[in-house]
């Protein structure tokens, strides 16, 4: 269906030849996208709690074993927060 433009008249439906042999017609395309729910701003996800953990137990761990600071939380929760017992886990002693 044509949208109707500010200056009163219908927006031309537009369909495009490719070499591939295809052709794409405008209104499918948005009908597909409404189907998807992809005409519809992306909602963000809620921000992460802040860590129960110190800042410098975690960076201690990323950089040590060279890992991400998400991994470095794990680690240490899996360790309840005991950093001794975290690094002996990552080195598996």
């Amino acid at each position: 269906m044509a949208s109707v433009r500010s200056n009163g008249r219908p927006e031309a439906e537009v369909i495009v030849n490719f070499l591939d042999g295809q052709s794409y017609s405008k209104g499918k395309v948005e009908e597909a996208f409404r189907a998807l729910h992809l005409d519809k701003p992306y909602s963000r996800p809620p921000k992460a709690a802040p860590s129960p953990f110190k800042a410098e137990d975690i960076e201690l761990i990323a950089q040590e074993f060279d890992i991400t600071r998400g991994q470095a939380e794990k680690v240490l929760s899996e360790a309840q927060g005991n950093v001794l017992e975290a690094l002996r886990r990552r080195v598996g002693l």
